[in-house]
């Protein structure tokens, strides 16, 4: 075994992954703190115990709930192998889309009909975990295949597998949801290997597509939400009354925030004050910019940074084409996530109502995230460790030909022989 041979199987052994889930625990820990900042009652007193001051916030202390529940969920996903999510794949995203469809009878808030009412006033939002379903569809259906997108064919069905939870996830209102899943499918055909030709062909098509639709808003006159929140984006200036108002009162909180921040839970702050509508959800980076400032914000953008390195690096070692996959769709999941809720907290975006992962409050958000990163550590922890082979996915060692030829090679481990084994054994 050469050496570059030997560094490779090194790095593809399965472990699991624990700064990795630290750096998420980080970011959920983060999120509770910020979250019962947002929301701070100023009756209670400043020299109160922490504990007290986010029992005392409703959604700091719901999110506190979730946040120690979420272990559970972790334990769960990482003790199943990945690859039996194989065979499970499909029914998780047909129950998911009946969900889709069934939540579309229910009543809207704020013109959005996407959440079930639970007991104890929660709500549960099948939209969120119609990404993992698509991520796990999409992984299954290209593992197989080395060249995803070949034929039209091929193509229609990888689309269909995002078209059908998109088009009900738009019919409900939601539409923050609608494009993350449509980045998701995009990162995943790119890294799964799709000709460059649909790749830019389906970006020429997204962008005539928005540009057809703002367009005839414009000429319409609509007074649609989602076209205020792009011409508010435009010139907010102009829209002061309505979805303008939001972009600039975020951007002088968090410009208020200076290099350091004002603190946590103070009194007369402008997240105390309420002054950024929903700084406790999508606009949680408002209360994030007050409180620490600009270093506190360039750390946390680290961790995030850090987190979705760390999955490339797991991906570019792990030679299973599905889990690998797996990976590549939880970080475009988290990766859009952060840079479009970032970019329009400060004004660089439009609107979307995409939350923060792990810090913005929300239970079904929270799970969803947790599920993605628990995938990440499935598939570190339960991978293959084999031979790698440069000109292919994945090589399977000792399988040799006569007269010395090279050993045989299994493009996926679809192929694979049903007994294999690892080069520890």
């Amino acid at each position: 075994m050469t050496t570059i041979e030997h560094e490779h199987a090194r790095r593809s052994k399965p472990f699991f992954d624990v700064p990795l889930l630290l750096m998420m625990y980080a970011l959920v820990t983060l999120g509770v703190l910020f979250i019962s900042t947002a929301t701070y009652n100023p009756s209670i007193s400043v020299d109160a115990p922490l504990i007290n001051k986010i029992i005392n916030s409703n959604t700091g202390s719901w999110q506190a709930i979730f946040a120690v529940a979420s272990p559970i969920v972790v334990w769960f996903v990482v003790s199943i192998p990945y690859e039996q999510f194989r065979n499970y794949a499909r029914l998780f995203y047909y129950v998911v889309v009946a969900l889709l469809v069934v939540v579309l009878g229910t009543s809207a808030i704020r013109n959005v009909s996407a959440w079930y009412q639970l007991a104890l006033g929660r709500m549960f939002q099948p939209s969120e975990f119609a990404k993992i379903a698509i991520i796990l569809m999409l992984a299954r259906n290209m593992a197989s295949n080395p060249k995803p997108m070949s034929t039209f064919k091929d193509a229609l069905r990888l689309m269909m597998i995002v078209a059908v939870p998109a088009l009900v996830t738009l019919a409900q209102g939601e539409a923050g949801s609608v494009i993350v899943m449509a980045a998701i499918f995009y990162i995943m055909i790119y890294f799964g290997g799709a000709n460059w030709k649909w790749l830019l062909g389906l970006l020429l098509v997204a962008i005539i597509g928005i540009v057809t639709i703002f367009g005839y808003g414009i000429i319409s006159g609509s007074d649609d939400y989602r076209l205020l929140r792009i011409l508010s984006f435009l010139d907010p200036s102009k829209y002061t009354q309505s979805a303008g108002l939001q972009i600039l009162n975020s951007q002088e909180a968090i410009g208020s925030g200076g290099l350091t921040g004002v603190g946590l839970f103070v009194v007369g702050s402008h997240s105390q004050l309420d002054f950024v509508p929903e700084d406790w959800t999508d606009f949680v980076f408002a209360t994030v910019g007050e409180a620490v400032g600009f270093l506190g914000c360039v750390l946390i953008v680290t961790l995030y940074v850090l987190m979705i390195l760390r999955m490339l690096y797991l991906a570019r070692y792990t030679f299973d084409k599905f889990g690998q996959l797996i990976i590549i769709g939880v970080m475009a999941m988290l990766f859009f996530h952060v840079f479009q809720n970032i970019a329009m907290t400060i004004g660089l975006m439009p609107i979307t109502g995409i939350p923060l992962p792990f810090i913005s409050y929300g239970g079904s958000n929270l799970l969803t995230n947790v599920i993605g990163v628990s995938l990440v550590l499935n598939v570190a922890k339960n991978r293959i460790t084999v031979m790698p082979n440069f000109s292919a996915t994945v090589a399977i060692p000792g399988k040799t030909r006569k007269r010395g030829k090279k050993a045989k090679v299994y493009v996926n481990v679809a192929d694979q022989p049903r007994k294999r084994r690892s080069l520890g054994k």
